[in-house]
């Protein structure tokens, strides 16, 4: 079984503890931030995404599932809050412990 990335358990526990902070602190400074379609760049991208569509939502994270190697992660996660609710897979890129790359999408 693979084991959850640091970075990802990392961001993970900042969500579920809402400290906005530490969430971006998780992400490379040129991080891409997707969700459904939407791109966020940076890190000032992924804290615009984290106040409009998690820890600004009062998201809450459980990650049921992981697959992978120790670059690339697909995480399913049940999410609960103010915003989306429901279960999703997420897909990581890991890059010098940190989270360069995050997918939301359908597929």
């Amino acid at each position: 079984m693979t084991t959850l990335a640091p970075a990802i358990a990392r961001m993970i526990e900042a969500t579920n503890a809402g400290d906005s902070a530490a969430f971006v602190e998780c992400f490379t400074d040129d991080a891409y931030l997707e969700d459904w379609g939407r791109g966020f760049h940076g890190h000032d991208g992924v804290a615009r995404w984290d106040q409009s569509d998690n820890i600004g939502r009062r998201a809450h994270f459980e990650a049921t599932g992981v697959t992978g190697d120790e670059a690339d992660q697909v995480v399913t996660l049940v999410v609960t809050g103010g915003g989306f609710n429901g279960t999703s897979d997420i897909a990581f890129r890991i890059r010098d412990g940190l989270i360069a790359r995050l997918i939301i999408s359908a597929d």
